[in-house]
């Protein structure tokens, strides 16, 4: 047996059942690693085809955006607690100096919504990709 700090004794518990191991993660219930791959197939060409947003892809190599499509869903893979490693840089330093607005950001939200429903993606796994997508605009939003 251990001891916790302080001095009592932490015995093992028997038949508690661990919610990690019983729920699906996010990123089993999205489909894995090809629902994923599904929802940045959707999601890019919405967002490269957009009047506004397209800037962003306008002089880019066919290499250069098939290497950026990559990172997207071993990011989004990596971070809905799927087996994948994430080798890219962080969101505050990707998108640095990229002059993305609060309406670029807006926009961005209306495609996501927009391949959520596409796809059928169920409200609860909406709602999450929701939450963490919201908890970037910091690092990706730059203030005016």
């Amino acid at each position: 047996m251990a001891e916790e700090p302080g001095g009592a004794l932490l015995t093992p518990t028997k038949n508690i059942e661990d919610k990690s191991m019983t729920e699906k993660s996010l990123y089993e219930r999205l489909g894995g690693y090809d629902g994923i791959t599904g929802f940045v197939n959707d999601l890019l060409p919405r967002l490269q085809g957009d009047g506004q947003l397209g800037r962003f892809w306008a002089y880019r190599g066919a290499d250069g955006i098939a290497r950026e499509k990559q990172l997207l869903i071993d990011y989004l893979c990596a971070s809905a607690a799927g087996p994948v490693y994430y080798t890219g840089r962080n969101m505050k330093l990707s998108h640095k100096g990229m002059n993305i607005s609060e309406s670029d950001w807006d926009i961005f939200m209306g495609h996501a919504g927009a391949t959520m429903e596409a796809l059928g993606i169920p409200e609860q796994e909406c709602n999450e990709i929701a939450t963490f997508v919201s908890s970037l605009k910091d690092d990706i939003v730059e203030a005016v």
